[in-house]
């Protein structure tokens, strides 16, 4: 462990530190948020209520638009001349969330993100390929930091341009690697299709996040490459990646850095709490950042808590991975429906890869959801092409009844020939909403 002091404390006293740093982070965004000031004015309360955590619950939500309405600085709470870094989102749907970070800030951050790293099974002697995008994205900077402080050595290659990718893993030989599991998966289909085999590298561990996967997905690594691949949680509004990581022990649950950050999981509908172990909306409070604090920040994720001791010797509650977003559900036929589980339903089918894209159109007054896969390569060329071929009406007829006994829906499929679905450098976009004139890919 890299503070084993902090990740395997004992509960009681988790709780008193995080009582603590609660009660700092209210009085900072009281004393400095106007945003804040004015919520507590309206729901008549003062940072002298807070007492325990319990009292959390007297504290509003924050969201994402709260965010775009106070673009870009109304949500800080320090002065400019404290600023050391800026980060943003893309803002395709709207003004860019924007957050800030202080010189300490970033200092925890690359705290917990070297932690993160050594639950993966990184060490300080590593070299660490960071395939994450940098730039106004987080995800890049806040592994690149994290390795360094835990003193691994990082290669800074990015995104994109996968064949030369493949070549600084060859030659560099890194024992670690990050980035979306879409765009890993991509580097080995592209090893693949050049003749090489991805078992053969030197990579040992995986840090994948950014987007849902499942667990389908991760064996499908795991095997393409022989490495141990483990879950990454974080957003930019909360702080960045290493929020939250899977162990390489157990791999059941991400472990929260509950030091820096308090998490609830309430239901989407009711905001009331609901109970461990119970799917619902992930909310996060910030206990320790300066610049850009946060109370009970709705992230859309939707995730259960487990306070069960885990097998790796850390006391820290862990989150299930995310199941989806609020906002990523498709409802087919009345069912609601994540993409990661038709991830999982795919990989299990033989004949396809695991790259596919659901587009939302309107038939009629209807709206409707229609399923487009790839087939293998080898298969095409076995089958002449023909994607009217008798073997790929078997694996229509096979989606179909996986999708009836473990999503409960029936859906329109329609195959691709290789290459056909774009491959993602990035968050792969799963949903292609065709509904308006415009195309919106989420």
């Amino acid at each position: 462990m890299y503070n084993p002091q902090i990740e395997t404390m004992a509960r009681s006293e988790m709780e008193s530190l995080q009582v603590e740093r609660l009660q700092n982070t209210v009085r900072l965004v009281y004393e400095n948020v106007e945003f804040y000031r004015n919520k507590f004015s309206e729901i008549g309360i003062t940072p002298e209520d807070i007492k325990c955590l319990d009292d959390i619950l007297k504290l509003p939500f924050t969201k994402k638009q709260d965010l775009r309405n106070h673009y870009p600085y109304g949500l800080f709470a320090v002065p400019q001349e404290r600023l050391v870094r800026i980060h943003a989102s893309s803002g395709t749907s709207g003004k860019p969330t924007v957050v800030g970070y202080t010189e300490n800030d970033l200092k925890v951050w690359s705290e917990i993100v070297a932690r993160s790293i050594v639950a993966a099974g990184g060490k300080k002697t590593d070299i660490f390929h960071n395939a994450y995008g940098y730039g106004l994205f987080t995800g890049g900077l806040g592994l690149h930091y994290g390795a360094e402080t835990l003193g691994a050595a990082v290669i800074p290659i990015s995104g994109g341009n996968t064949e030369r990718q493949i070549t600084v893993i060859e030659d560099f030989k890194p024992r670690g690697i990050c980035g979306t599991p879409s765009y890993i998966l991509n580097i080995g289909e592209k090893m693949l299709e050049m003749g090489k085999d991805p078992r053969e590298t030197s990579v040992e561990y995986g840090i994948l996040g950014a987007e849902p996967w499942s667990e389908e997905m991760r064996t499908k690594l795991e095997e393409m490459f022989n490495l141990k691949a483990v879950d990454i949680y974080g957003l930019s509004e909360i702080m960045g990646p290493g929020v939250s990581i899977e162990c390489a022990e157990s791999q059941d649950g991400l472990h929260v850095q509950e030091d820096h950050f308090f998490v609830e999981v309430i239901d989407p509908m009711t905001l009331e709490p609901v109970s461990d172990g119970e799917i619902g909306e992930l909310v996060f409070t910030s206990l320790t950042k300066e610049a850009f604090p946060v109370l009970r920040y709705r992230t859309g994720d939707l995730a259960s808590l487990s306070r069960e001791k885990c097998s790796c010797g850390r006391t820290t509650v862990r989150m299930s991975r995310v199941k989806g977003r609020t906002d990523d559900m498709i409802i087919i036929r009345g069912v609601n429906v994540f993409p990661s589980e038709i991830e999982r339903v795919l990989l299990q089918i033989d004949g396809l890869v695991p790259h596919f894209q659901i587009h939302l159109i309107r038939n009629g007054a209807m709206d409707e959801a229609v399923l487009h896969v790839e087939i293998e390569s080898k298969l095409y060329e076995e089958i002449g092409q023909d994607l009217s071929h008798e073997r790929v009406s078997k694996i229509k007829k096979e989606i179909q009844r996986v999708m009836k006994s473990t999503c409960l829906v029936t859906i329109n499929t329609v195959f691709n020939i290789p290459k056909a679905i774009p491959r993602s450098e990035g968050k792969a976009a799963r949903i292609v909403d065709l509904r308006d004139s415009k195309a919106v890919v989420v």
